[in-house]
């Protein structure tokens, strides 16, 4: 196109081509800048001449290019009055306007690609969501995780062997037992969490089991006693929900929420993240799982990572015991692996990670949609490795068989694991708490007590079973003799934890009752005493949800038993 155009001729910008006129003072089209036009002075020799030496013509007119239709001078808006003589002028204007249309012309390309990314974001969101399972709760769980207060989640891997490749591991008829059962607990302050196995062939009672039906009609699967923990789901039709109430029958914990795995969980899963590392004490080659690994770490993902979590003949004793330490190690993996930078900022990896979650999981009806499953990842998230403990349900072989193959609960260490779990107790150390609790024990917890014939309370229920502050006070008066002790009805409101109220003045009272119950000195609260019905002053014992029973004491459920655990910062070898 030439200069005349709209575009440029030779990549000549078309406003250098117009010059200023110092005979007429206006700019003029020169159409070829190499050779002076006629009429027009070059600059040196205007300038020598001075104010009065130069011959102004009105009446010249510039040069013609042949064939070309030149229009006639004039003054171009914009242009200075005064412009110094010799310079060659631009036209601001036309460059301004050339600015303006690349900002318009960027900034509605901007928002377009916003309107359409955020359009992408809603049909990707959409996509996940439809890929989503979700199964009823059926009415046993507490109705979903809640921001602020601790997190129970039942993770249940199944042995059901649908899904490509998966018949080969034989019995491909399973209804999908409860192979892999873990209760995860987030403590409410997200400080610390604990990761507790429960053992597929604990001997156990399966209650009743009120279950929707694929129509909506409810049926009741009837329970059975002592049998495998893991006939709580497949057998009999049993659900996950099933599974749910029988984790709740056996620890008095009820979950918020469950997720099922099969199979094909594990291997895209391990896929997604671009696989683990883990550590093998020896060689390995177990031909029932198809795991032949060599000993030191490995990095395993898919069809490997499946033969590694399934794996037992060839550790530790051959038997379930023995793979949950493998599935412990596997999960520490995988957690370290989420954490690390490389996965978390990687948006490619976080897309796969979403894709092979929401398409490997079957969720309880109160996460069935990405929206709550991110919330629940987000709690999750804050998690640091070093203070998540794996620990299995403390167990004993079964004594009424000779041969052994079933395990039952070890009655003198399970309850204390259960408590601790239930009243949010870490497994680990964590420093914070530690401090804090440490701080208020010296406050309060350290000095004179009083006899217990001196101590004078009155016992609230604020959220313990009904008949509890009765019970707790026939047994401060018959077993212990605290004699000026009653019974003052409920609470105002209902608390989870129990806790003791005192004046200052009556410490070495508050001292004498809290070591009776074993109460810690984060539940002792100095404040201000009441009067009771002889108008004397007494302390007030709220008992919480957190009551262990008449006579039993708190201590239990403050300190975590000690038992075999690991951390999921910590890389153990399998051996």
């Amino acid at each position: 196109m030439d200069a005349t155009g709209r575009g440029r001729a030779d990549d000549i910008d078309p406003a250098d081509q117009w010059v200023l006129n110092p005979n007429t003072g206006e700019y003029e089209l020169r159409l070829t800048p190499s050779g002076p036009q006629s009429g027009v002075p070059s600059p040196r020799r205007a300038a020598g001449h001075g104010a009065g030496g130069a011959v102004r013509s009105r009446t010249a007119a510039p040069e013609r290019a042949p064939g070309r239709d030149v229009p006639a001078p004039r003054r171009r808006r914009g242009v200075p009055e005064e412009p110094l003589p010799g310079r060659r002028g631009r036209r601001p204007v036309k460059k301004k306007g050339k600015a303006k249309k690349v900002l318009l012309w960027t900034g509605g390309t901007m928002a377009f690609v916003l309107v359409a990314a955020a359009g992408g974001a809603y049909l990707y969101i959409k996509h996940l969501n439809d890929n989503i399972t979700a199964v009823s709760d059926d009415g046993a769980s507490t109705g979903g995780f809640s921001k602020g207060k601790a997190i129970n989640i039942l993770l249940i891997g199944t042995d059901k062997r649908t899904g490509k490749g998966n018949t080969k591991y034989g019995d491909s008829g399973s209804v999908g037992h409860a192979d892999t059962t873990i209760l995860l607990h987030v403590s409410k302050d997200r400080s610390n969490a604990t990761a507790l196995s429960i053992p597929r062939d604990l001997i156990t009672d399966i209650p009743d089991c009120p279950t929707t039906q694929s129509d909506g009609t409810e049926k009741v699967i009837a329970g059975t006693e002592n049998v495998r923990f893991n006939t709580s789901l497949g057998q009999d039709e049993r659900t996950p929900s099933c599974v749910a109430r029988t984790v709740t029958e056996l620890t008095g914990i009820t979950p918020d929420n469950f997720m099922v795995a099969d199979f094909n969980a594990v291997k895209t899963l391990t896929t997604a993240v671009g696989g683990v590392d883990v550590c093998l004490g020896k060689d390995i080659n177990d031909p029932d799982s198809h795991l032949n690994l060599k000993k030191g770490m490995q990095h395993i993902e898919g069809e490997t990572a499946l033969a590694f979590v399934r794996t037992r003949h060839a550790v530790g004793f051959g038997g379930d015991l023995s793979r949950i330490t493998l599935q412990q190690q596997f999960l520490s993996a995988l957690m370290r692996k989420l954490k690390s930078n490389d996965t978390l900022t990687n948006p490619a990896k976080m897309i796969k990670v979403a894709e092979a979650g929401t398409k490997a999981l079957t969720v309880d009806s109160n996460l069935d949609s990405i929206g709550k499953l991110k919330d629940l990842g987000l709690e999750l998230g804050k998690l640091n490795p070093k203070n998540l403990t794996f620990t299995t349900v403390p167990v004993v072989d079964n004594p009424a068989e000779k041969v052994k193959a079933t395990v039952v609960l070890n009655e003198s260490t399970a309850p204390a694991v259960f408590s601790a779990i239930k009243n949010d107790v870490s497994f680990t150390a964590v420093k914070a708490q530690k401090k804090k609790e440490a701080a208020a024990v010296a406050a309060r917890l350290k000095g004179t007590k009083s006899a217990a014939s001196e101590v004078r309370v009155q016992i609230l229920n604020g959220g313990a079973v009904a008949g509890s502050a009765q019970a707790e006070l026939n047994y401060l008066q018959n077993d212990e003799g605290v004699l000026k002790s009653s019974n003052a009805g409920n609470a105002d409101a209902e608390q989870a934890k129990t806790t003791l109220e005192y004046d200052p003045d009556q410490a070495d009272q508050a001292r004498r009752l809290a070591a009776i119950l074993g109460l810690s000195g984060s539940q002792m609260k100095p404040g201000k005493s009441v009067t009771n019905d002889q108008g004397l002053p007494t302390m007030t014992l709220t008992l919480g949800k957190d009551f262990p029973g008449a006579g039993e004491s708190y201590s239990a459920a403050t300190k975590a038993p000690d038992v075999d655990k690991t951390t999921a910062d910590k890389v153990e070898c399998a051996k």
